[in-house]
């Protein structure tokens, strides 16, 4: 049976065993290689660090969260898959945002709530990321491979903004864009269409989501970059969107609930609290610009109106690490915690200033906890700077392993720590050989540096090998006395001269020993 024949008739086993898969909102027949019981263990698995990725829960009014489930469940009872395990929740960040992970796991940002009228515009909101999650759209991304990773993006993303010097996890998320799955054009009609389906049977006016739409274009037009790296990224607007939903309105009759007074009363919190975010938002501008002590000022403005809210804390924290002033860092960061003692930045944030103040006990307690959140690169790189100081080698290496896997600057730094733990015992892992013969007709043996230290005292072992299982001779050769990361160099042997290329076959080169400088 040829390679192509095989393929195809794997790919018919694939079909049939979960290409005839139907849509439970369309009633289509569509090809998915992931099953019910996999989209809500994906759900389950991503939803709690999902959440911690983009703010954590908001908890200043845990009201808002009753009343946000409330519409949800309401909404989920008349969908076309009433038997998935849906969540909602608020959370909080400010940037206009909400989505949906496999499952029925759903969140809105309190960002988003804001710029709201009605309780028929958050269920047309709801609405449609219950559609995604009842049509499988994120299965069907799956299958076509183009899903984020869903727990792989939250860490980059944290890791990515952990770059910003000390401003630590938090800091990162106020203005993170979104990063969910951005769904083609056909997904989004779909959920405009349908999520309107389920508005009127949950007894909601659907022009709400007209409406909706018509704020959103109006908004995406005037450029307002809080929207446009936010709810846009992953559900993009347009006139396009708009006229579908006007035109699928003209399909019901008039009237439905709006209950726009209801909902005034239920984001009240987060409407008066709107001056302190404000200040927050510039207090972080003037972090990034090194200017701390007018981040400070700003800080204790947005505490005055809302001294509750745990974020002030830790960025005011950051704000006196600026300023060397690690008493009063120390003390904002516990405040942070006391606020709010399940959001993972707060404890990254103070178990990384007191590691760097030698206070490792109590810095690995925080770390831990952050990690145990959210397991994010820079958390892993502080565990293994802890386990390597106390001596546990391996776990040290486990934790620089997962740093490592990080794209920015601490997944450099893990890489770097790691090729000095584990030089000693691997070498071979990071430098490579390789042997050939030259235009001379002698052996000569290639080795490089493919960590990111500077290594020296490189020992070679050259084996000559009788046959594909037995080996002859072997003898140690001294490399160069140092390479840097990257640098490749070649040594010559006394072996030859040979007479063709093809004699190189017979030999095996290996590093056997290095010392990270």
């Amino acid at each position: 049976m040829s390679f192509i024949v095989r393929c195809l008739t794997i790919a018919a086993v694939l079909a049939s065993a979960f290409g005839c898969a139907v849509n439970p909102v369309t009633g289509k027949q569509e090809f998915s290689l992931v099953s019910g019981e996999q989209e809500v263990a994906i759900g389950n698995q991503h939803y709690a660090p999902s959440q911690q990725a983009q703010g954590g829960r908001y908890y200043l009014d845990p009201e808002i969260q009753v009343y946000v489930a409330e519409i949800g469940r309401k909404l989920a009872a008349v969908s076309d898959r009433k038997d998935l395990p849906y969540e909602f929740v608020v959370l909080n960040n400010p940037v206009p945002n909400a989505w949906a992970l496999p499952g029925g796991k759903i969140a809105i940002n309190r960002g988003l709530l804001t710029h709201l009228e009605d309780e028929a515009q958050l269920a047309a909101v709801l609405a449609h990321e219950i559609v995604h999650a009842a049509a499988r759209h994120s299965a069907a991304q799956m299958s076509r491979g183009t899903l984020i990773g869903l727990g792989a993006a939250a860490v980059d993303l944290v890791s990515q903004q952990s770059g910003l010097g000390q401003l630590g996890g938090m800091a990162g998320q106020v203005g993170a864009a979104a990063w969910m799955a951005q769904y083609g054009r056909g997904a989004e009609l779909e959920s405009d269409a349908y999520g309107m389906e389920y508005m009127v049977r949950a007894g909601y006016d659907p022009q709400g989501a007209v409406k909706l739409q018509q704020t959103f274009v109006k908004l995406s037009e005037g450029r307002q970059p809080d929207f446009l790296s936010g709810l846009f990224a992953s559900h993009p607007p347009s006139q396009e969107r708009v006229s579908a939903t006007q035109l699928k309105a003209q399909s019901y009759p008039p009237g439905g609930a709006t209950n726009r007074d209801r909902y005034q009363q239920k984001i009240s919190r987060i409407t008066r609290d709107k001056a302190a975010y404000d200040a927050q938002g510039k207090a972080l501008k003037a972090l990034k610009n090194k200017d701390a002590k007018t981040a400070l000022s700003l800080l204790d403005k947005a505490i005055k109106l809302q001294p509750r809210e745990g974020q002030f804390y830790e960025l005011r924290g950051h704000a006196w690490r600026m300023l060397e002033n690690t008493a009063n860092a120390d003390r904002d960061f516990s405040a942070a915690i006391e606020k709010n003692p399940d959001y993972f930045s707060h404890h990254l944030a103070r178990g990384i200033a007191r590691y760097e103040n030698n206070k490792q006990p109590s810095a690995r307690t925080d770390l831990e906890r952050s990690y145990a959140l959210l397991p994010t690169p820079i958390a892993s790189l502080y565990l293994g700077d802890i386990a390597a100081d106390s001596g546990n080698q391996q776990q040290a290496i486990e934790y620089y392993q997962q740093a490592a896997q990080d794209k920015g600057e601490v997944g450099k730094q893990a890489q770097g720590k790691l090729a000095t733990l584990e030089m000693a015992s691997a070498p071979h892992k990071y430098i490579a050989s390789q042997v050939f013969v030259n235009n001379d007709g002698y052996l000569y043996v290639a080795i490089r540096n493919n960590s990111t230290v500077t290594v020296t005292d490189i020992t070679v072992e050259l084996t000559e090998m009788l046959n594909a299982f037995m080996v002859g001779s072997s003898a140690q050769l001294r490399g160069p006395r140092s390479l840097y990361a990257g640098q490749q160099a070649t040594m010559r042997t006394d072996i030859g001269p040979f007479g063709d290329s093809g004699a190189a076959h017979r030999y095996r080169a290996r590093v056997i020993a290095a010392k990270p400088q």
